[in-house]
C-alpha cells in the first residue's frame, strides 16, 4: 500500500498537514537532541519513508543517521531527493521495526514520523527501540492521534474523515491508501495509553504533547541511564 503512493507521498504530506509537517519534524529533531551533542551522534530514524526526518536530523548536525523503512520504494525515492542523494551521513536500510538488525545500545536517539499507528505489534516495536538505544538515549515519535474530546475534537475528526482523506485519495490516485488513514487510528492506543506502554517497556520521563488542533501527538521518552 505505501509503495503505491510513493510518487506523490511528499506532496500529500504537505497538503494534508497544511504545510505544518515541516514544523512538526523540526520539533521532533529538537526533542531528540536535547542534552546531546549531535556532531558525534548516531540516530535511527524508523519508518523514514522518503527521508524528510532524516534530512532534518542531518541539517541539525547529526553526524550519522540510519534511515530505515520496510518499504523499498520509499527508500529508493529518498535516496534520490535533493539534499540526500549525495549525503554520506545518511545510510538507507531496509528493515523491520519489530526485528531491528542492530546490537544493543547502538543509538543516541530513535525517531519516527507517522509510524506508530502502522505497527502490527506496538509493544514489541517499543521494546526494540529500548534495546537499541544507548543508556539515557531518547525515543521521539511523531504521529496522528485520537482527537481530544469536545467540540475541537469533533471538528478535527470531521476534517480528517470527510475532507482531508477523500481529497488526498483523489489527488494521489489511491483512494484505498488514504482511506486507511482514519482506519489506522481505530485500533491505535490513545496518547495517554502510549505513555503507559512506554513506561511498561522501561522508558522513563515518558510524556506527549498535542499539535495540529489535537490530531497529532509527539511522544518523548528516555532509556534509563543505568539500563
Amino acid at each position: 500500500m505505501f509503495s503505491r503512493i510513493v510518487p506523490r507521498y511528499d506532496l500529500m504530506n504537505r497538503l494534508m498537514t497544511g504545510g505544518m509537517d515541516g514544523r512538526w519534524r523540526r520539533r521532533t529533531v529538537r526533542e531528540a537532541l536535547v542534552d546531546a551533542d549531535p556532531r558525534g551522534g548516531i540516530v535511527l530514524d524508523l519508518g523514514t519513508g522518503t527521508g524528510d526526518l532524516a534530512r532534518d536530523l542531518r541539517a541539525a548536525g547529526v553526524a550519522q543517521v540510519i534511515a530505515s523503512d520496510f518499504a523499498r520504494p520509499m527508500l529508493v525515492a529518498g535516496r534520490g531527493k535533493p539534499g540526500l542523494a549525495a549525503d554520506s551521513g545518511v545510510t538507507w536500510l531496509l528493515s523491520d521495526a519489530l526485528h531491528l538488525p542492530f546490537a544493543d545500545d547502538s543509538f543516541d536517539a530513535v525517531t519516527s514520523g507517522f509510524l506508530l499507528r502502522n505497527l502490527v505489534d506496538l509493544p514489541a516495536a517499543l521494546a526494540e527501540m529500548m534495546r537499541v538505544l544507548r543508556p539515557a538515549g531518547r525515543m521521539v515519535a511523531l504521529d496522528m492521534t485520537h482527537p481530544p474530546p469536545g467540540l475541537l475534537g469533533q471538528v478535527t475528526r470531521f476534517g480528517v474523515e470527510r475532507l482531508v482523506t477523500p481529497v488526498a485519495g483523489w489527488l494521489s490516485g489511491s483512494r484505498a491508501a488514504y482511506r486507511y488513514l482514519p482506519q489506522s487510528l481505530e485500533g491505535h492506543p490513545a496518547a495517554d495509553a502510549i505513555v503507559d506502554l512506554l513506561r511498561a517497556t522501561g522508558f522513563t520521563d515518558a510524556r506527549y504533547e498535542r499539535m495540529g488542533m489535537g490530531s497529532v501527538a509527539l511522544h518523548v521518552a528516555r532509556k534509563p541511564s543505568d539500563a
